[in-house]
């Protein structure tokens, strides 16, 4: 487990963290330090994991608070749009792929050629969408198609 100062608590300015309302903590915590390479910082209440240079803050769902007024929290649903989704850069995506499923990581595709980059995307343990990329054709000034007609959505 981490220290102190494996915590998301900057000596000044900000850090960005991503916070997950998740079913099961502890399987959330082993798949973000298993198949991301996290370090596990806090085990519970919340559960952080150190990933690269940010953190996954994972805790169960439940309703308002006197800071959060109105608001209840829940993981994804099944069959539901999806509004947003983690987004990862890699340096070595094909390593990283047959890492992540020898690990068990259930993948929408194998990592496709996008122009700009390669990418594919996996669902962790809740259903939550996350992205894996690794930048080729924009680092040379190649970049994907714009999506078609008014309805498309982005990426």
């Amino acid at each position: 487990m981490g220290t102190p100062g494996d915590l998301p608590a900057p000596q000044q300015g900000l850090v960005l963290t991503h916070f997950l309302t998740v079913r099961d903590v502890a399987v959330s915590r082993s798949f973000y330090a298993e198949i991301l390479g996290g370090e596990v910082v806090l085990e519970e209440n919340p559960a952080i994991v150190k990933v690269a240079n940010s953190w996954i803050i994972m805790n169960p769902g439940g309703g308002p608070t006197p800071d959060k007024p109105g608001v209840t929290l829940a993981p994804p649903e099944e069959g539901r749009a999806e509004s947003g989704f983690l987004n990862v850069r890699v340096a070595d995506i094909a390593s990283f792929y047959a890492g992540a499923r020898a690990k068990g990581a259930r993948f929408l595709t194998e990592p496709l050629d996008r122009k700009a980059e390669l990418r594919c995307y996996l669902r962790d343990p809740d259903g939550y969408l996350i992205e894996v990329g690794q930048a080729t054709g924009m680092l040379r000034g190649v970049f994907a198609d714009p999506p078609a007609g008014p309805s498309a959505g982005p990426g």
